[in-house]
């Protein structure tokens, strides 16, 4: 059983022949349900130039999701600190902080956000790839600014996000909770927990070690809806996987009629058992082996299926398995009535 606090990571999947307007919708949406149905923190992903994930950027959404719901932790997860000016990020989420009390987070990460270089580029006024050091600078200015400069009020919950060890060891040093991108790079997840654990420093963000695993999760009521739904998401990673850079996110229709090579399947196979896919039980039974492995202290589930309808119910039927919500009649029905990706 898991007896530590669930969230969401949010990243706006742009569906086929759709509008930014109906994804904005769809989280908007997305958010009021996620916190009635109890979970702890949504985060929105920073993206740029991808025909799959729309260029939101996480502090527009955090603010607006925010004005739309009265409880649940929002936030980034992350906004990418070489893409942006310390004193403004903390201008920002020190505002919301302020506007909103205790319910802010600042999730920072180093990626450029897109995997085409000329939109790197533009985001960086035409600088390259940041170090090692800019980053660390980058990352000590903005908790600087967030305390010795903007001081609104309440200050928002900084994490910083990591993939690697490298990463886990500049949030070590800052004292700062940390955020593991498990559903990326699952087989560097033991290796950043050991650096993070073994170099922490406490400080006045975190006093001791905090732990959040980002897990990829879609659970359906069967086996073969859960792969349904997640197929988009396997062709994506395919096509990643061979190097290129991200293709629009198919139906599960398209998804279904993919030819898949037999190196692909492999590795596709192998990154899914690493993370949580199938029905309640096994989603259920998979984070709790998870948590016992890692010693995590809270799991962010990512859900990238098709519709809003899919990850809705993959959210809820999370919760439902483990008695922490309980719906009516009426609102089973409501969700049976949105669109299932198994139905696309």
């Amino acid at each position: 059983m898991l007896d530590i606090p669930l969230s969401v990571l949010e990243v706006a999947m742009v569906q086929t022949d759709t509008r930014a307007a109906d994804t904005l919708r769809d989280t908007t949406a997305f958010a009021q349900e996620a916190e009635r149905l109890g979970y702890h923190r949504i985060w929105y992903a920073e993206h740029h130039h991808s025909p799959a994930i729309g260029a939101f950027p996480p502090v527009v959404l955090t603010a607006h999701a925010a004005a739309s719901t009265s409880s649940v932790r929002l936030g980034s997860g992350g906004v990418l600190a070489p893409n942006h000016v310390p004193l403004m990020l903390a201008e920002q989420f020190g505002t919301l902080a302020a506007l909103h009390p205790d319910r802010i987070d600042l999730g920072i990460g180093r990626g450029p956000g897109t995997f085409d270089e000329a939109t790197a580029r533009a985001l960086r006024r035409g600088a390259g790839p940041v170090t090692d050091a800019e980053y660390e600078a980058d990352v000590s200015a903005i908790l600087s600014f967030l305390v010795d400069e903007v001081a609104l009020g309440p200050l928002p919950e900084p994490w910083l996000l990591a993939s690697s060890p490298a990463g886990a060891g500049l949030a070590a040093a800052l004292g700062l909770p940390v955020a593991v991108a498990h559903h990326i790079r699952p087989d560097h997840t033991r290796a950043v927990l050991e650096r993070y654990r073994a170099d922490f420093t406490p400080s006045r963000w975190c006093e001791r070690p905090r732990v959040l695993l980002c897990v990829e999760t879609v659970c359906a009521r069967t086996e073969r809806e859960a792969a349904r739904s997640i197929g988009p998401m396997d062709v994506v990673k395919a096509g990643l996987l061979k190097g290129r850079s991200e293709a629009p996110f198919p139906t599960p229709a398209e998804a279904a009629a993919h030819a898949f090579t037999a190196d692909e399947r492999q590795a596709l196979a192998a990154f899914r058992a690493q993370q949580a896919v199938g029905t309640p039980e096994t989603v259920v039974h998979r984070l709790a082996r998870l948590v016992r492995e890692t010693g995590a202290d809270e799991l962010m589930l990512t859900t990238p299926v098709y519709d809003l309808g899919a990850r809705l119910l993959s959210h809820r039927l999370v919760m439902e398995h483990l008695g922490k919500e309980h719906l009516g009649k009426e609102k089973e029905e409501e969700y049976a009535e949105q669109p299932s990706a198994a139905d696309c």
